[in-house]
Parts: structure tokens; C-alpha cells; sequence
């Protein structure tokens, strides 16, 4: 059966890093962000939900929604954000159905990554086989944001400060990779965990994941 590795991390932290630096060993990677965006494409009933609830002012010249647009309007709204989930639909079942695809499909040895900034909450986690979490200090994650979003200090403080920290997620975690240095230092950490976690999961010793603990105590 191949393996699963549920990757998580607050933004900024370097979950997409470490994603890319999975799939050069072989892996398939998805995106539980752009799983979602897929499900309100134009012509999708999820997409004239959102319109509805939202206006017609988030839809781009391609006809597409404008995330950013469509983002203004629900963060840090708790009832926006609940309407805007609901108007969405199942999305754990298209996360689900994606994991259950990989397990169909994959070879054998073969190697899945699901990245989600929710993995842990959302249950996700449940469908993995592991839970690796990526840590990174907030006065190293501040200016990552601030550049790669084109984000003020305020709008990127106020992202970071609406997800949970590493130190929450860190109990229903297996794996804990901080990374406040440089890609090669970051790379090397990856290379040795996933070459000791390969030859466990080969030689059928992968322990349960402490997911499992976590969620029945929580």
C-alpha cells in the first residue's frame, strides 16, 4: 500500500519546501488549497453559490472567483467564513476522495504528500499515514509573508496570528521540522527523516501515528 504523509504547518512556515523537496524523491503532492479552489471553477454549482453569497464583484475578467477578493470579505469573519465553507460543500470528502485515489492508483512503494495549513483540524489526518509538521519562528515567518504576499507588518501579523501556532499542533504531530535556516539545511532535515521513515514503513515498522492518541483526547 503506498504511503501517505500529511503535511502541515502555519503560513509562511515553509510547508511548500518541504513539499517540493518530497516530490523530488518520487512523490505525488497535492494541495488541499487547490483541491478546494477546483471545486467552485466556473460552471461548478459550489461557483454560483459563492456569487450569491459574495456578489458578483469577486468575479475576475477570466470569469474566475478572485480569491484574494473573495478572501478580504471573510477574513477574520467567523460568519462569512461559515458561509463561505457551506457554500463551498463537502470539502473533506474531496480531500478523502483524494487520498483514496492515491491508494488505488500509486504503485506499491509508491509515496503521496497531502499539504493542508488544516490537516490537523480538519481531520485530515485520519486518512494519513503519518503527520509531519513544519515549525518556524514568527519573527522568521513575519518577513516571509510580508514578501511573498506583498503584505503590510499588520496584514501579515494578523495572518499568523489567525492559525494555530506549531506548539499547538505539535502533540498530534509525528514529526516536527523547524526550519528558521537556509533551504540546504532545510533540505538535509527532509533527505534523513524521509530515508528513516521509507525504510520503516519497507520493513513494515511504521508505528501508529500519534494522530490517532490526539484525536481521541481532543
Amino acid at each position: 500500500m503506498p504511503l501517505i504523509i500529511g503535511l502541515t504547518g502555519s503560513i509562511a512556515s515553509g510547508k511548500g519546501a518541504v513539499s517540493e523537496i518530497l516530490t523530488g524523491f518520487g512523490a505525488i503532492h497535492g494541495d488541499a488549497d487547490k483541491i478546494v479552489h477546483a471545486l467552485y471553477e466556473p460552471g461548478k454549482p459550489a461557483y454560483y453559490r459563492i456569487i450569491e453569497a459574495f456578489g458578483n464583484d469577486i468575479i475576475q475578467s477570466d470569469e474566475f472567483i478572485d480569491r484574494k477578493k473573495l478572501g478580504a470579505k471573510v477574513f477574520g469573519k467567523p460568519e462569512a467564513m461559515k458561509l463561505l465553507t457551506s457554500s463551498i460543500g463537502n470539502i473533506s470528502e474531496a480531500i478523502h476522495d483524494t487520498i483514496l485515489s492515491w491508494r488505488n492508483t500509486l504503485p506499491e512503494n509508491g509515496i503521496g504528500v497531502l499539504e493542508a495549513v488544516n490537516l490537523i483540524e480538519a481531520g485530515y489526518s485520519q486518512w494519513t499515514d503519518v503527520t509531519w509538521l513544519v515549525g518556524c519562528d514568527e519573527k522568521i515567518a513575519l518577513p516571509r509573508l510580508m514578501k511573498r504576499n506583498n503584505f503590510s507588518e499588520e496584514e501579515a501579523m494578523q495572518r499568523i496570528a489567525s492559525q494555530k501556532s506549531w506548539q499547538e499542533r505539535e502533540p498530534a504531530s509525528d514529526l516536527l521540522i523547524m526550519n528558521n535556516e537556509s533551504i540546504a539545511i532545510l533540505t538535509n532535515k527532509v533527505t534523513e527523516e524521509f530515508n528513516s521513515l521509507y525504510d520503516r514503513y519497507q520493513n513494515n515498522k511504521l508505528e501508529p501515528s500519534r494522530y490517532i492518541e490526539w484525536q481521541k483526547n481532543n
